[in-house]
């Protein structure tokens, strides 16, 4: 009774607390109209207001890191339930109670980052409607029928989340079970449409499609369904997925490393593993989402794909290709110190093939982030004979940046079945069969990749982005699917000769866990600012102009700053509701430990000590889990 009557006041309280946020927005926003209203009674006339300013900070400030933290937790709210609804029902076939108590504890951080996450989408609506009045106007008159689903979409969730996480444990079992995984399945059905139906209204401003006559839900699904809303569906989708793994694998790093027991560094280690796991997983067709976006774009509008890939915003794919080959880096890192720590004996087995991988991404790393041309003074592109590197140059354009694309997503593909099949000895007959085919496809996969890329060169634009780059991520995709299942047929009859030991890896596995999340942070800050400014001084592309003296797309430089501010914010934003998502796991912990040290716990040895008795404990070599 104690304990519901502290969850019913917690839950209370966070309500109160959201409560009073919105009606200081809402107190806010009122005071920032009272001058208008005070002009209009002046001057008898109700003028209508398209634009409002914060003094100091700037309207499109406060809305850019908003909006910004918004969209990161959203992420991560939408891409956690995918995983731990899997981890659940992979914990139910199986039996293993480890994949149940992995689900929960994913399921629990989702509770947690909710309610943040919709107080934050209430702030930016409150920003959105007091600063820019003129255009949510516009935008509710083509998407009200929108905005009602969306609210629906919104209470079923939050109904749907609420039921999955407080009926876990009273749903364990039988036929109970079966309704628990049903709704988290629900949970997974909910989120998608919660995501797609704003994207709609995200994407209609870069790619408006308006129609006159009418109904209000025939328009409102003329400007859903606009060139580039499926790209940024399926876009978004993975990209929430590589988003909620990366930042589990860093929470699952950081409790690693301040771990006391070697039960608690077994656990992370393996959350861990499985974290970096579910954000490789989601990282590998990423580049092809992204591509297809691009795709759409250039066919939508060839002048906003210029302005993107070729205008001032090219740079910033040179960034985006160094945050995106530290990801790569750092995830097979993982993967690497994974086959050299957690299975004894491999480290010399496999040496040489990390190292030739690791060669492979630091070449196609280069090739990436060398750029088109260079800035470069007058004297300096004299020397040269104009801003292209004569050398370097030619690694600067697309053909060369496709092909060192999927050769690493090639590389970390099979960084991953290495992991895989690490320790295992294959016993089926056709096993040496299987891997000459395996070896053939990758080796032909490869040389294949590569001949495209060169022949990009000597072919028109138009076939290259048509036929070849295609046809690079076709073979990509097809080494994924005749490899994996014939791994995975493989492995089933393997046999084991090496136990893989968790709770052994070093510091640095939890510190590169670390880093994979705020790479993937930086990352989406960088590509929501390019998707933004590719419109330029339009607030609908083409059809309502931006007026305001905000009209303009921000220095790369001032981006950049307001890019790693945000991030700042969101680690600090995570860390802060991790830490309070904890609170009742470490009061848990001190009670327990109270408990054993309380005459009728746990009796100790006779001449030993709880305190020698954990010591010995925690020397003791922890075992691969059955």
């Amino acid at each position: 009774m104690r304990h519901q009557s502290r969850t019913g006041t917690h839950v209370g309280g966070r309500v109160a607390g959201q409560l009073a946020v919105l009606a200081g927005c809402a107190a806010f926003l009122g005071l920032a109209g009272i001058p208008d209203l005070l002009f209009a009674q002046e001057s008898g006339v109700q003028a209508p207001t398209a634009y409002r300013d914060l003094p100091y900070i700037g309207s499109r400030n406060l809305v850019w890191i908003i909006a910004q933290l918004h969209l990161l937790l959203a992420g991560f709210v939408l891409g956690v339930p995918i995983f731990a609804w899997l981890c659940e029902v992979v914990g139910w076939k199986s039996g293993d109670k480890r994949y149940d108590k992995l689900a929960k504890e994913f399921t629990k951080l989702l509770t947690s980052s909710y309610a943040t996450t919709a107080l934050f989408g209430g702030i930016l609506l409150f920003l959105l409607i007091g600063f820019y009045p003129k255009l949510m106007a516009y935008l509710t008159d083509i998407f009200f029928p929108s905005f009602l689903v969306y609210c629906a979409l919104f209470l079923v969730e939050t109904a749907t989340l609420y039921l999955y996480w407080y009926g876990w444990d009273a749903m364990a079992e039988g036929n109970g079970k079966k309704f628990h995984i049903f709704l988290g399945f629900l949970l997974n059905v909910f989120a998608f449409f919660i995501m797609i139906v704003p994207n709609s209204w995200a994407t209609f401003q870069a790619s408006p499609v308006v129609i006159a006559e009418g109904t209000d839900f025939e328009r409102a699904w003329a400007a859903t369904w606009n060139p580039t809303w499926w790209p940024v569906n399926i876009h978004r989708l993975i990209a929430n997925v590589v988003l909620g793994g990366y930042i589990c694998g860093a929470y699952a790093g950081i409790r690693y490393l301040s771990a006391k027991g070697q039960e608690e560094r077994y656990h992370y280690d393996w959350m861990g593993y499985v974290g970096n796991f579910i954000g490789v997983f989601g990282l590998l067709p990423l580049p092809f989402a992204g591509y297809w976006l691009m795709r759409e774009i250039y066919q939508y509008n060839q002048q906003m794909g210029i302005t993107l890939m070729g205008g001032f915003l090219s740079w910033l794919f040179i960034l985006q290709a160094m945050l995106i080959g530290v990801l790569f880096l750092g995830s097979n890192y993982y993967f690497w110190m994974g086959i050299t720590h957690r299975i004894p004996g491999s480290e010399g087995q496999y040496r040489k093939p990390i190292m030739a991988m690791l060669i492979i991404l630091l070449l196609c790393l280069a090739v990436w982030m060398t750029p088109h041309s260079l800035v470069a003074s007058l004297e300096e592109a004299q020397k040269m004979g104009g801003t292209h590197h004569p050398l370097l140059g030619v690694f600067g354009v697309m053909s060369a940046k496709m092909t060192v694309s999927n050769l690493m997503v090639l590389v970390t593909f099979m960084s991953f079945i290495m992991y895989w099949r690490a320790g295992k000895e294959d016993t089926a007959g056709w096993a040496k069969v299987a891997k000459s085919v395996m070896g053939a496809v990758l080796v032909l996969a490869g040389l294949a990749v590569i001949v495209l890329g060169v022949w990009g060169y000597f072919v028109p634009a138009i076939i290259r982005i048509n036929y070849f780059s295609t046809s690079q991520v076709g073979i990509v995709i097809f080494v994924m699917l005749t490899i994996t299942p014939l791994t995975a047929l493989l492995l089933k009859s393997a046999k084991t000769t090496t136990e893989m030991v968790w709770g052994r890896m070093p510091p640095r596995a939890g510190y590169s866990l670390v880093l994979n999340a705020v790479m993937v942070i930086l990352l989406m800050t960088l590509m929501g600012y390019a998707r933004s400014s590719s419109r330029v001084h339009w607030h609908v592309y083409g059809v309502m102009r931006d007026s305001s003296q905000y009209a303009f797309s921000p220095a790369l430089g001032y981006a950049a700053a307001l890019m790693a501010l945000n991030t700042f914010l969101f680690c600090l934003l995570v860390a802060f509701i991790f830490w309070v998502a904890t609170m009742g796991d470490k009061a848990k912990a001190a009670a327990g430990a109270k408990t054993q040290a309380e005459p009728g716990g746990i009796p100790v040895m006779a001449g030993g000590s709880q305190a020698l008795d954990a010591a010995t404990s925690e020397a003791t070599e922890p075992k691969r889990p059955a």
